[in-house]
């Protein structure tokens, strides 16, 4: 298997109704990992991406995240509507998406 070019980690996460950090879960999270992996198989990108469901990324009222390595780029709020998107400029174009970058607090 060679190794990938990038990583993409999607939040999973789920935790009962009314937690008070939420999950993705309830951001379509599913959703989301089912778009990236449907895309990756549609443009047979597996030998340059891969594609990782994740528990808890941290900014929980940023989900849905995904985390894209080996940048460390998170991304929030994001959803199958992104997905193309982050492919083609992140992901095979090395231009991380402004819009979707979680605020740098995150990561203090």
């Amino acid at each position: 298997m060679p190794r990938p070019l990038k990583h993409v980690f999607v939040c999973t996460q789920r935790r009962a109704e009314g937690h008070p950090r939420g999950s993705c879960a309830q951001h379509s999270c599913d959703e989301l990992m089912n778009a990236f992996l449907g895309e990756i198989q549609k443009r047979n990108l597996f030998d340059k991406i891969a594609v990782t469901n994740a528990g808890c990324l941290g900014p929980c009222g940023f989900g849905a995240s995904v985390l894209v390595y080996p940048e460390g780029v998170m991304y929030g709020k994001v959803t199958k509507g992104d997905v193309t998107e982050i492919i083609e400029d992140h992901l095979l174009g090395d231009k991380p998406i402004e819009r979707l970058k979680v605020p740098d607090f995150v990561w203090s």
